[in-house]
């Protein structure tokens, strides 16, 4: 994740860049197993993000929160974390929106 994080952080917040960030975390779900639910929610977080904006006008403050957003939620990130603290993490990434 901390790949993902740095690579975000060099980004701007533009709906390109949400859809490639899914892509990445599509790689890291393959390659890295026990990230697979993070990556997941990540995934459907940015989905409902995407189609809420897709073909309509994004806001530049929308798009700097949610880019906010979701630099914060994967940096809150433990991958060494004990269960209970990744189950969690998991029910964060769960109520975790973009779009407000």
């Amino acid at each position: 994740m901390n790949d993902l994080y740095v690579w975000l952080a060099s980004q701007h917040a533009g709906l390109q860049t949400f859809k490639t960030f899914q892509q990445k975390l599509a790689h890291l779900a393959a390659r890295n197993p026990q990230q697979r639910a993070a990556c997941r929610l990540l995934h459907g977080t940015i989905d409902r993000y995407i189609e809420a904006f897709d073909e309509a006008p994004l806001p530049s403050t929308v798009a700097a929160r949610a880019h906010s957003r979701l630099l914060h939620a994967i940096a809150e990130l433990n991958p060494s974390a004990d269960a209970t603290e990744q189950l969690a993490e998991l029910n964060r990434l769960a109520e975790l929106t973009l779009t407000r």
